[in-house]
């Protein structure tokens, strides 16, 4: 019943683990670290997503928005965040909305800083996990970069009323990023379940091209 009951609410696997141990009775998903051999053919199966979706940028984050693993093509669109923000172990939001990363590259800081903190709102939501909860405190008291502009899309963007792009200033101009998440489908693992893989991709021909400039010069 109590299994039952976190299915259909859609409970993350390690809360449904705290629960069945509240109740009295022992956990039944496995926690194991990536580099498991029990977990190989996952670790392959990000590695070959990852590789795919080359010459744009993917990653894969942790629960914690911890860094796992990353393609080529997302260096490129690091170059200029401090040094000290890309050191093991790097926390993807940290290096996106950070005053010293690519915060100030980022033309609807604004808006995509809310998109952010509203997604790290959810999983402090449901996991009420604490180091979440200090993470989206660090988050939300970044200041805003000096020439973070408009809060709103371009309004002759095509997609503005559909989705929230990542534009981000390069030196090959404004990319126009449309972002996806991928996870595992039916994970029994917690180590899984709580991996997502994210991916960039070009809103438009122009992004499209820079991307594939910016990748082959990496």
């Amino acid at each position: 019943m109590i299994l039952h009951l976190a299915e259909r609410l859609d409970v993350p696997l390690r809360e449904r683990n705290r629960l069945l141990i509240a109740a009295g009775y022992a956990p039944v998903f496995s926690e194991k670290p990536l580099q498991d051999p029990a977990l190989a053919a996952a670790r392959k199966v990000i590695d070959i997503v990852l590789i795919g979706y080359e010459p744009y940028p993917a990653l894969a984050i942790d629960r914690h928005w911890t860094v796992i693993a990353a393609n080529k093509a997302l260096a490129p669109l690091l170059d200029g965040a401090d040094p000290s923000l890309l050191c093991s172990p790097v926390n993807a939001l940290r290096i996106g909305l950070h005053p010293a990363g690519l915060a100030s590259r980022i033309a609807n800081y604004h808006e995509w800083r809310a998109h952010l903190l509203s997604r790290l709102q959810r999983q402090v939501d449901l996991t009420a996990d604490p180091v979440l909860v200090e993470l989206l405190r660090e988050i939300a008291d970044y200041p805003a970069p000096v020439n973070a502009q408009s809060n709103k899309a371009p309004a002759n963007s095509q997609y503005s009323e559909i989705v929230v792009p990542l534009q981000l200033v390069t030196a090959e101009g404004m990319l126009s990023l449309l972002s996806m998440t991928t996870v595992f489908g039916t994970p029994v693992d917690i180590t899984l379940s709580e991996l997502a893989l994210e991916a960039f991709l070009p809103a438009d021909a122009a992004t499209a091209d820079a991307l594939r400039r910016l990748t082959a010069a990496a």
